[in-house]
């Protein structure tokens, strides 16, 4: 491991406790351990743009640790993270869990990059990967999980439609974003009632030292969407629901 042991272990217990997070030293070794890997392999691709260890423990694990936080309000089984680009928040998910999940991103180099992970992780065993478009992937996943996370990819009525699919009833979509217009959450909401989730809660948290706002959307599904999905890849995106 290149990171400081002793300063970072710190630094990620100091910071997790101010949200009320308590990490085991297995926990901390994995995070941190995830962390070191994610800065060595970006020197030859570019997963992240955060390379200090400082900031990247703050950016990435802390604000991975809060969509768990959140998460953690109800039990969940089995997860999925679009999106996941270096394993934000899938890896931290599925480390402070001991639950089944999947993450998704359609870079196909990324994903490659996070596989390498999850087994020097020793997390292989019950964490996947896929580099499927999530419309393509939720064609064949049609209600598989109780929880589905998005951190920071796409607007979130985009987001929800690509989401409703895959939740089983009851299931949570949690997005995660650094800030959130009231347009774009009204949105959203539009776009939830047509794809059968709820509007549940809107999770808000400073990120330690001014490193920054984050807001944690959460909505529940209730009932089977109003319009068939998913839809065509790329209608969700380019022609939203609202």
């Amino acid at each position: 491991m290149f990171i400081d042991n002793n300063s970072a272990h710190k630094q990620l217990e100091t910071e997790a406790s101010i949200f009320n997070i308590s990490l085991s030293s297995t926990q901390k070794d994995l995070l941190l351990q995830h962390l070191d890997l994610l800065i060595e392999k970006n020197k030859v691709l570019n997963l992240t743009r955060i390379t200090d260890v400082e900031s990247a423990i703050r950016l990435h694990i802390i604000d991975s640790l809060l969509v768990y936080k959140v998460a953690s309000f109800d039990n969940f089984f089995h997860f999925l993270d679009i999106g996941t680009g270096g394993g934000f928040p899938g890896i931290p998910l599925a480390i402070m869990s001991n639950v089944e999940g999947i993450l998704l991103d359609s870079v196909a180099k990324k994903v490659i990059a996070v596989s390498e992970f999850l087994n020097v992780l020793g997390l292989s065993n019950r964490i996947q990967v896929s580099s499927d478009r999530v419309e393509e992937y939720a064609v064949s996943h049609i209600k598989e999980f109780d929880l589905v996370s998005a951190r920071a990819v796409a607007p979130l009525a985009s987001l929800v439609e690509y989401a409703s699919p895959l939740l089983s009833i009851n299931g949570k979509f949690i997005a995660a974003k650094a800030q959130i217009t009231n347009e774009e959450l009204t949105s959203g909401i539009k776009a939830a009632k047509l794809c059968g989730l709820k509007y549940v809660s809107r999770e808000t948290y400073e990120l330690p030292s001014n490193s920054g706002h984050r807001e944690l959307v959460v909505f529940k599904k209730m009932k089977e969407p109003l319009v068939k999905l998913p839809r065509a890849n790329g209608m969700a995106k380019n022609k939203p629901l609202a």
